[in-house]
């Protein structure tokens, strides 16, 4: 009885190739089974043209022609190390010359015993004199089986040429072969098929099996593209069918229910609001409220445009829970952000964050802040604060997931700015509550439905697309750098906010220096950073602009205050607090103040190099500004030329406030890995020929097909090909991106 597994997509190469076949494709190319060869398409196909006579042979041409070979002989060569084998063809009217060059002596003599007399072939390549006689050098070779008549020789011709992606000692015409000698020892009922017979009759889609024999041997055109076809949908269902089981998962999971109350804190915030919420906040609140009420977890993403009011609805949510008797955590990327949060949660609840304390209304709580960077007693306080559950609401960066913070009973987690984290991080968190604690991630970069639907197909989404009441418009223009007159009219723009009462932010790519910045607050690269060939010169860094625009002559009279990661903790919290109270005119700064920095007296910003930033980012930093009573200003600095890449991201953000139509641009320009993110790096390196860039139509039909199937299957007990496709694309290395449950 054979041991070789009854999957043939799990046998190993070298039982299928020999070992020095299969030792070459694992070293180069990480090829190790028949599936992972066979799942190693081609990158396109290649057609070797109309068959050319030799005698209209012209030089500089590609030609391919079928002849007889009439002599072939071998040498070393004179000039380097190998052999010259030349061979005389002839299609019975004329003749043609080859040459071919080997390393060594054995290759030299395969190559001879290719080309015996009497052998037919289609030779490919370009046409050359040399001598005054028309030859070929190192042409592609076919031989054509003596059974095979002219006309069939033409069809030859006509068959398209699998082109894969080789190593330096594993080249494409190998691979073929390789895949050639597996294709022919290959029974269909060997081959599991992951996606369900119903669905394959309805799209009418070739099964696996007959898939891998068109992608990797087609005759025409139409059979790789129809397989093409099947693999793309095939990596969307298993993908969407991953993430419906996660989703399935999620809702067994035991929670501690938070039902809300009307005479809570929640309550006496909603009364003390000093504006009125928008229908989209009213809505997504009473939608997060009752999946709090629920005894399984609540994982839910919501995103919005910026400046939404998502921390309204987030702070809300916390206190639901701060109700029910539970704790709620919100993780912010940088020490910036959660000092920002910290100083305007507590504002907006004023006494109702004195919990414990003289004054302190009746159903107040407290609010801790926990960062890396506080002094030792400080930050203790706030662990103690945590574990005791004193503090109903728990603000801070990573240095919550320290090992030695504890909750009295975290029942929410709420992530601000998701893409900044990895899942481990959210997990690590989570992780702290007794029961799976409820989810709700937080993102103001607008996400296209593609990337919601396959980075995020696991959770709940909620939109705000409203914006508040009082939020003003931003006027967004391009200054050409190279422009003299139009920089320095950017700088008087600038005295004429401040002279009028109101502050500027400058932001710039770089800090200066060595850079070196702490675990908790990162000053992030530009997302989308421009070729080698735009970037002329180092981008400009805040200390270098600071100190410039101090000797500025349009900046004299105006108190300039600097902001980076690189600085201490307590000295980023002086300065964000003078540039709130208005004691500084112009923040230069990097991307600290990206999100969450709500200062409604700023009313411009000039973006310094703004080619070094991605569209997300610029659409970000300028919701910084126009958050008060005025129209709010954005100028972008940039020496891109008109037309480069550089140039278009930018004239995209200021053609449109649009963060929805801003985030399509942004996936149009990006490369593949970059759309789903470094955090969803192991999906990246699963998806073949799947393009979420491209194929909207097929995610959205794959996601149609697959959740009926998880619903009525959960475990996919009766489809286990798919089971273990899912395995196969959540394996240790790649599955970190899924988990969220």
């Amino acid at each position: 009885m054979s041991d070789a597994p009854r999957n043939a997509l799990d046998r190993l190469l070298s039982r299928e190739l020999g070992k020095r076949t299969a030792d070459a494709l694992a070293k180069q190319l990480d090829l190790v089974t028949v599936g992972d060869l066979l799942r190693h398409y081609p990158r396109r196909y290649a057609k070797r043209g109309e068959l050319t006579p030799l005698g209209s042979l012209v030089p500089g041409d590609h030609v391919t022609v079928l002849a007889e070979v009439v002599s072939s002989t071998s040498r070393p060569m004179r000039a380097r190390h190998g052999v010259l084998v030349a061979a005389v063809v002839t299609d019975g009217s004329s003749t043609l010359r080859l040459a071919f060059f080997a390393k060594s002596k054995p290759t030299g003599d395969w190559r001879l015993a290719q080309l015996k007399p009497g052998t037919r072939a289609l030779f490919a390549g370009k046409a050359d004199l040399y001598g005054g006689r028309m030859q070929l050098v190192m042409p592609e070779t076919e031989p054509v089986p003596d059974h095979v008549g002219h006309d069939e020789a033409r069809l030859m011709v006509d068959t398209p040429i699998p082109i894969y992606k080789a190593g330096t000692k594993v080249q494409s015409w190998s691979i073929a072969r390789a895949v050639g000698v597996v294709l022919d020892t290959l029974r269909g009922e060997e081959v599991p098929e992951p996606l369900p017979r119903a669905v394959l009759e309805r799209r009418r889609m070739p099964g696996l099996a007959d898939a891998f024999e068109l992608v990797h041997r087609p005759t025409e055109d139409a059979q790789w593209a129809r397989a093409q076809e099947r693999f793309v949908y095939e990596e969307a269902f298993v993908m969407q069918a991953a993430l419906a089981r996660r989703r399935a998962a999620a809702r067994v999971l035991a929670a501690t229910p938070r039902p809300g109350r009307d005479d809570g804190l929640r309550a006496a915030f909603d009364v003390r609001l000093p504006f009125d919420l928008t229908a989209g906040q009213r809505e997504i609140g009473e939608t997060i409220a009752a999946e709090l009420a629920q005894e399984h977890p609540m994982n839910r993403l919501l995103q919005g445009e910026v400046g939404s009011g998502k921390t309204v609805v987030a702070l809300r949510a916390m206190l639901a829970v701060v109700d029910a008797g539970g704790q709620a955590a919100l993780l912010a990327p940088t020490e910036v952000l959660a000092t920002q949060h910290h100083r305007s949660i507590t504002t907006m609840l004023g006494d109702l964050a004195d919990g414990g304390m003289m004054g302190g209304a009746e159903q107040a709580t407290r609010v801790a802040l926990l960062t890396g960077s506080q002094p030792v007693a400080v930050r203790r306080r706030a662990m103690l604060e945590a574990a005791s559950g004193e503090a109903g609401i728990v603000i801070g960066t990573h240095a919550l997931l320290g090992e030695k913070v504890d909750f009295f009973d975290l029942g929410l987690v709420v992530v601000d700015e998701q893409h900044r984290f990895g899942v481990e991080q959210r997990d690590l968190l989570r992780a702290k509550s007794g029961r799976p604690a409820h989810v709700l991630v937080m993102t103001a970069t607008p996400i296209p439905r593609t990337v919601a639907m396959t980075v995020f197909g696991d959770l709940d989404v909620s939109t705000l697309a409203e914006l508040p009441s009082g939020r003003q418009p931003i006027t967004t223009h391009v200054v050409p750098g190279d422009n003299e007159a139009w920089v320095e009219r950017t700088w008087s723009r600038v005295r004429e906010e401040c002279e009028a009462g109101r502050q500027v932010y400058v932001v710039c790519p770089r800090i200066g220096g060595d850079e070196p910045s702490s675990a908790d607050d990162v000053d992030p690269a530009p997302d989308d950073e421009p070729p080698a060939q735009e970037q002329r010169r180092p981008a400009v860094a805040v200390l270098d602009v600071a100190e410039l625009l101090r000797e500025h002559p349009a900046m004299t009279g105006l108190r300039v205050g600097v902001l980076h990661g690189r600085m201490p903790s307590d000295a980023k919290d002086g300065v964000m607090s003078a540039f709130a109270g208005g004691e500084v005119d112009v923040l230069v700064a990097t991307t600290v103040i990206e999100v969450g920095v709500d200062v409604p007296n700023a009313t411009a910003m000039v973006v310094m190099d703004a080619d070094w930033f991605g569209i997300s980012q610029l659409h970000q930093l300028r919701g910084r500004v126009g958050r008060g009573g005025h129209v709010g200003l954005c100028l972008l600095v940039s020496g891109a030329s008109p037309g480069s890449p550089g140039r278009e991201r930018l004239d995209a953000v200021a053609s449109t406030l649009d963060g929805f139509e801003l985030s399509l641009v942004d996936m149009r320009s990006r490369r593949e890995g970059d759309v789903l993110g470094s955090a969803q790096s192991g999906v990246t390196s699963s998806l073949r020929l799947l393009k979420v860039r491209e194929h909207e139509s097929v995610i959205v039909e794959a996601r149609a097909d697959a959740l009926p199937l998880v619903d009525v299957d959960p475990d996919l007990s009766s489809n286990p090909a798919l089971a273990q496709a899912i395995a196969t694309l959540l394996d240790p290395q790649r599955a970190a991106f899924l988990e969220r449950g």
